[in-house]
């Protein structure tokens, strides 16, 4: 019995599930190069980064870690679960009554699925024994077992939790193969285009746009490539400040390596926890303190390629050069289509002196608009700042945690102040987080900047703490969405780009075009739950994030009822000058819009591009409509 047949059936698959991931047994690399070193003359062995989590605590079916949920405790009232988040242990009084106001009846739940039941409905693996013998003795790992393949075929889309919780995948990769190295991944990529094999890339999982599932019309065996275990912090560069850094590192992870040199990369997008830099990159992600750090093209400096025609990377590393299209923005949300990206360098920053949140109340969605702009015109935005509309301001104040008989005082006299003196009606009220970053002066002369800013647009300032409360509330997000799936609630997220002109139209037509979708299918009493934030300041424009969700119970296919509601809600954007996507990508939950989207010869350009690096479709997971077909053999 050789190794991959061991590994396929030693362990069974409900524990496999949650072991199957990223952070298993770290091995040294002989070719790391000690951060103190580069450019010294005399490399030493850096070890690969040592990984906290422990994959036995995330969920199968849901975001995140298995003991951090929204509960319900034996008063009746809501708390948020385990010890990870600053959220953790409180009870929050008003989270219940807000929920039953948009129609979720916490009496009545909704189980899910046994993860045994639906181990058993994936269908044996495809073998190609021509790949499989070549590639023997090149990755760390390999596994044929049914439950480390289930966890392989799915993000985080809606749909997809909707099928982990009570439906089933038609189609999943047939082998996870996780490389260990730059050779491991050259070796099984060439192997893959010698024998007609698909490759799908895999970093954290956490794609919402389909990008991950395995095509349901693919004969051919289908690996997904499992880049966890290429996680190091290869090296740091602390006098030019760059580091080279592996696909398959976890974004906290990285920070957490980086601090102990000083320094940050700055990239924060929502799943940070969960999320790879090699997701990032080929995402063209984009993080919540973009204003200071930039999105992810402008922190990456090089990345390495390996296609089925050769590994492509940008040799020279010096800041800007002139040798024709730069080769980082074919690499950049490519989408797993050209190729598997392994490594990047990219730009790091000393960790910043101050960090101050900070926070305003507006009174009206308008006036917070104006805020946005002026921020934009004077290019002051700082490193992070977002405004909600007031539908999701009334549902932030509901996870605001149990406090003392004097802070309940104080609140009150806070919203007397606001409401009543200041004249800010309760159903029209929004607010803006803010984060500042930087030496001590330079987040003073921001501060005082800003706020002069909000004052101007009649805002009111609305302190550290409930900025810091709303800035870290971002992470919880999708365990509120697992709590809505608990009760017959779907809800999900989708964001965009607009230009600066458009962005008030935007935030009120999709949300009027939201509630006529689903009243039109039947979704009135009660109505869905919409709402938007706005955020990434640009010069010419802003990030759009829009939240909606309806109560599915009674309702014949939700999944499809939901997605028809996405496609109007999309539509209605791109009518208004708005992009079919800012920071999530295309994969093949939007693939439809493309031609829209980029015209013909974009499109053209695409598929010329596919066929060059990728002339037998081994990376076929069709994400972008990129669908050229290559039969079995």
């Amino acid at each position: 019995m050789d190794h991959r047949d061991t590994l396929s059936t030693s362990v069974s698959a409900t524990r496999r599930i949650h072991n199957t991931v990223r952070h298993l047994t770290p091995i040294a690399s002989e070719n790391a190069i000690d951060s103190a070193n580069v450019g010294a003359g005399t490399p030493a062995t850096h070890p690969e980064l040592s990984w906290t989590k422990n994959l036995d605590n995330l969920k199968w079916n849901g975001w995140g870690y298995k003991d951090s949920n929204f509960l319900m405790n034996e008063k009746g009232q809501v708390y948020f679960s385990g010890k990870r988040y600053e959220l953790a242990g409180t009870v929050l009084p008003g989270f219940r009554a807000f929920t039953e106001s948009i129609g979720i009846d916490s009496s009545k739940v909704s189980p899910p699925q046994p993860i045994e039941d639906l181990v058993k409905t994936v269908p044996p693996p495809i073998k190609q024994e021509n790949f499989l013998n070549a590639i023997n003795g090149h990755y760390a790992a390999l596994s044929f077992d049914s439950s480390e393949r289930l966890f392989h075929a799915h993000g985080h889309t809606c749909e997809e939790i909707y099928k982990l919780r009570w439906g089933r995948f038609e189609r999943v990769p047939d082998v996870v193969i996780w490389p260990g190295s730059q050779a491991h991944v050259e070796k099984i990529v060439a192997a893959a285009n010698q024998f007609n094999v698909v490759i799908i890339p895999f970093g954290g999982g956490t794609s919402v746009t389909d990008a991950l599932a395995a095509p349901h019309d693919e004969k051919r065996m289908i690996v997904s490539l499992a880049m966890q275990r290429m996680n190091k912090v290869v090296w740091i560069d602390k006098e030019g400040l760059t580091a080279c850094i592996e696909a398959g590192a976890i974004g906290t992870e990285i920070e957490n390596e980086l601090a102990k040199h000083g320094l940050t990369l700055g990239h924060e997008p929502d799943s940070h926890e969960f999320s790879s830099l090699g997701g990032w990159i080929s995402t063209r992600a984009s993080g919540m303190r973009k204003n200071v750090y930039g999105n992810i093209e402008d922190i990456l400096i090089s990345a390495t390629l390996v296609t089925p025609i050769g590994t492509i990377v940008k040799k020279c590393k010096a800041p800007r050069v002139s040798t024709g299209p730069d080769l980082n923005e074919m690499i950049i949300g490519h989408e797993g289509m050209f190729g598997v990206v392994t490594d990047a360098v990219v730009k790091v920053r000393p960790i910043p002196e101050a960090k101050v949140y900070g926070s305003v109340v507006f009174p009206n969605f308008e006036a917070g608009v104006n805020f946005m702009k002026e921020l934009s015109r004077q290019r002051c935005a700082p490193a992070s700042v977002r405004l909600v509309d007031n539908e999701q301001f009334v549902f932030a104040q509901s996870l605001k945690p149990e406090v003392s008989s004097i802070h309940q005082v104080l609140d009150k006299i806070k919203k007397w102040y606001v409401t009543k003196y200041k004249g800010f009606r309760v159903d029209q009220i929004c607010a803006a987080t803010l984060l500042f970053e930087g030496t001590k002066l330079k987040v003073e002369r921001e501060q005082a900047q800003v706020y002069a800013i909000a004052k101007n647009c009649g805002g009111l300032p609305g302190g550290e703490e409930n900025g810091k409360r709303g800035y870290l509330l971002t992470f919880l997000i999708a365990y509120l969405r697992d709590y809505g799936f608990d009760h017959y609630y779907l809800a999900e997220s989708f964001e965009t780009s607009v230009p600066t002109k458009d962005v008030y139209a935007v935030c009120t037509q999709v949300k009027e075009r939201v509630h006529k979708a689903a009243a039109a299918r039947g979704i009135v009493h009660p109505p869905p739950f919409v709402s938007c934030r706005v955020t990434q300041v640009y010069d010419s424009g802003f990030c759009i994030y829009f939240y909606f969700g309806f109560l599915f119970s009674g309702i014949k296919d939700p999944v499809k009822c939901f997605n028809e509601i996405e496609i109007e809600a999309r539509d209605e954007i791109m009518k208004l000058g708005g992009s079919l996507s800012h920071h999530h990508g295309i994969g093949k939950l939007r693939a439809y819009a493309m031609e829209e989207a980029v015209g013909k010869g974009g499109i053209a350009l695409l598929h010329g591009l596919k066929s060059t690096t990728d002339p037998n479709n081994v990376f076929g997971a069709q994400n972008m409509g990129l669908t050229k077909k290559k039969s079995a053999s």
